[in-house]
């Protein structure tokens, strides 16, 4: 799986913060009734609505190891428009673009 380079240095660095936040995820997962694909679509809108390039390539990578497909995917992008409008929209599909292409 790819991690950003920010990504791997924070958690090198502080280790211990690491490890509860990846911790406070994972309870955060389990805590409800959502299957996998599905809470990976969620977690991509919120990237998307907080207009997080970082956030919205790493829920995609993540929507795709749990089954996402493409179309999935795209419909979760297309359906932020009304909410956060055109111009970030399309940025986060351009952004979701870059990491479906990667793969294919």
């Amino acid at each position: 799986m790819y991690l950003p380079k920010k990504y791997t240095d924070f958690k090198n660095t502080y280790e211990d913060v690491f490890v509860q936040y990846q911790a406070l995820g994972k309870v955060c997962r389990d805590s409800g009734p959502l299957d996998d694909k599905t809470q990976s679509l969620v977690k991509l809108g919120i990237a998307i609505g907080a207009n997080s390039r970082g956030g919205v390539m790493s829920h995609t990578r993540k929507a795709i190891d749990f089954g996402a497909t493409p179309k999935e995917i795209s419909h979760t992008v297309l359906m932020a428009l009304t909410t956060i409008g055109f111009p970030n929209m399309i940025s986060a599909m351009a952004w979701v673009n870059e990491v479906l292409d990667s793969k294919g």
